[in-house]
């Protein structure tokens, strides 16, 4: 009998595991169980196809539906959600269809992803509230849009996506309400860098903070977009056992395997390494799905791979900003118990001469002994990849004195002769003589 292994989700991670699988091991019999209509897409376009940017919905698919049975050899199984796991005898049972189905496996990844969390809007049409975590979800959207039936928009949470979603909206013509219960857009900055992408919001839509989503509902909105956070989807594995750490998220080590003997997990339903920290994290984006998918997949499939572990890195667009971070924030860094402290430049992303060049805010945060913890940036341009030079430096243990000695690029179109995050090093240099 040939060997079975069974991927429950077909998002990033899952599609990613299949196909790692498949690669270890062409013998191998590969099947992945999909709740929804479509597998292998980028769910962090949906913003951009919602706003007219990309075209069409199939323009977000990476493969042709039956790319992965025609080339791989991999069965995908559309509109089958697992709903039990029995990890001692190798069986999943899913629905499909109404009917229920088991399937066995020798080896089961679970990529199940995680879940937006539901608020109650009075008087919004169920039809018309959308939490924009699946395709299905953007197409109906998108429908709407192109109709013309669209007034007034809400958007409940001003955290990535839900900025990204009133920046895609706005851009269709929509006036746009964003509403939310804490007292700052963009929670995972910290408040200083959150004001400066506060202030520029305003600028575009009605910004409404320390709000509760049911007081925004009068007039009702035509539609309203759900962005209230997401919870990893562990359900099916923790109810058969499975460690859980951080949020809820499956604990894992660094091959990806979970606490269940035969049971690797991967995606947004993991809390993998965090490097700064050395614990456990649930951060869920979309490299670090497609990364610990790979990993899982070889490793199940019998190879040997494994996940180096996560700073945190993210970058967004809001409206004409970018708005970057990596590692840990202030907050963030207490509440972990160091000792830490935060230094902020502002400087030019361009030579101050050369035409375009815009301020660009820069915080590092950073220990007593100035080992660096992390980073925001905040500008019109110039944040998106110099945070990619601070992750690499989390990566390698620097300290704020290492960062300051980099030997970074330098032409007036893309940088003062003192990039930014020189400066920013540099300054925090002389706040830890002071200390």
């Amino acid at each position: 009998m040939s060997r079975r292994l069974v991927v429950i989700g077909g998002g990033a991670a899952g599609m990613s595991a299949a196909s790692a699988a498949r690669r270890t091991d062409p013998t191998l019999d590969v099947v992945v169980l999909e709740a929804t209509g479509h597998v292998a897409y980028g769910l962090c376009g949906i913003p951009y196809y919602l706003a007219g940017i990309v075209p069409k919905a199939d323009d977000l698919l990476a493969y042709p539906a039956n790319h992965f049975a025609t080339a791989r050899g991999i069965d995908v199984r559309f509109h089958s959600r697992a709903v039990e796991v029995d990890a001692p005898g190798g069986w999943v049972t899913y629905r499909h269809e109404g009917r229920t189905h088991r399937i066995s496996f020798s080896a089961l990844v679970v990529t199940a992803g995680a879940a937006p969390a539901a608020v109650t809007l009075p008087g919004v049409e169920a039809g018309r509230v959308f939490t924009i975590r699946t395709l299905e979800d953007a197409i109906a959207l998108r429908s709407l849009l192109d109709a013309g039936r669209i007034g007034r928009a809400l958007v409940v949470g001003a955290g990535y996506i839900g900025l990204e979603m009133a920046e895609a909206l706005a851009e269709r013509g929509c006036p746009v309400t964003v509403v939310e219960r804490l007292d700052r857009v963009l929670p995972n900055l910290d408040a200083e860098m959150a004001a400066h992408v506060e202030a520029h919001v305003r600028e575009h839509v009605d910004l409404r903070l320390g709000t509760d989503a049911a007081d925004a509902c009068d007039p009702v909105p035509d539609l309203a977009v759900l962005s209230v956070g997401v919870r990893p989807a562990t359900t099916v594995l923790s109810a058969a056992g499975a460690r859980t750490g951080p949020a809820g998220a499956l604990l894992v080590d660094d091959r990806m395997r979970t606490s269940l003997d035969g049971v690797w997990a991967a995606g947004d339903c993991v809390a993998p390494l965090h490097l700064v920290t050395g614990r456990p994290a649930f951060v869920p984006l979309g490299t670090t799905a497609n990364k610990t998918g790979r990993v899982a997949g070889t490793v199940a499939a019998g190879g040997d791979a494994t996940f180096g572990g996560i700073v945190g890195t993210a970058v967004v667009k809001v409206f004409d900003l970018e708005v970057a971070r990596t590692g840990l924030t202030l907050d963030e860094a207490l509440a972990a118990g160091f000792t830490a402290h935060a230094t902020d430049v502002v400087h030019r992303s361009r030579a101050k001469y050369y035409p375009g060049s815009e301020e660009l805010h820069v915080r590092l945060v950073h220990g007593d002994g100035g080992r660096l913890l992390g980073a925001q940036l905040v500008g019109r341009e110039g944040a998106a990849k110099r945070v990619d030079v601070v992750a690499t430096a989390l990566h390698a243990g620097f300290t704020v004195q290492d960062l300051a000695r980099l030997d970074l690029s330098y032409a007036p179109p893309f940088s003062p002769v003192y990039d930014p995050l020189l400066v920013a090093a540099q300054a925090a240099e002389r706040t830890l003589e002071a200390v």
